[in-house]
């Protein structure tokens, strides 16, 4: 299965690929998932944490410890928890990050979903979520899990990258767009 999606690949791949498949024979593909993002959350947070996983500095036994204990604060266990001491034992955390995408998007071809990635000028409310999820839908016949990602330089408007596709609506491009038609006028 990950042979064929080109965005599962390289030793990031070949472990998310191993978890995704023990993930599914185990029938907790949804409860390794939430563990994950979790994990990615915390990375996202914590700054001596990012450290952690990325420097060589630490001894592998170094990051087992400390791992241990961010893992049981956040209430990580199972086959995650198992799987991250793997990654740290074979000297492969600084890898996680990666792992993690590999990992989401093999569980979203498995369900029949489809990520796309959407830039804001400002927070969507609730309505227009679902306005877009439904539109995506339409387009895809898939359902849409939605990575949002608030960037006031585009002024307004979006922009959605789904798959190879790129819907740019933004206010800046518009904006952008007529003053390259003035300068080709004048």
């Amino acid at each position: 299965m990950a042979a064929e999606d080109p965005s599962v690949s390289g030793v990031s791949g070949r472990y998310a690929t191993a978890l995704f498949e023990l993930a599914r024979d185990e029938k907790s593909v949804d409860a390794v998932k939430a563990d994950l993002d979790k994990f990615a959350a915390l990375l996202g947070e914590s700054a001596d944490l990012a450290r952690l996983v990325r420097s060589p500095v630490f001894t592998a036994d170094d990051q087992r410890k400390a791992l241990g204990a961010v893992l049981a604060k956040a209430g990580i266990s199972g086959i995650t928890a198992n799987f991250l001491n793997v990654l740290t034992a074979n000297r492969r955390l600084f890898a996680v990050g990666d792992v993690i995408r590999a990992f989401n998007a093999l569980v979203a071809k498995f369900k029949g979903e489809a990520t796309a990635d959407v830039t804001v000028a400002e927070p969507l409310s609730d309505k227009n979520l679902d306005a877009l999820k439904a539109a995506l839908k339409s387009v895809t016949g898939k359902d849409v899990a939605l990575n949002v990602k608030v960037d006031p330089s585009i002024i307004g408007g979006l922009v959605v990258k789904l798959g190879s596709r790129m819907v740019d609506s933004s206010l800046r491009t518009k904006l952008n767009s007529i003053k390259h038609a003035m300068k080709e006028a004048g």
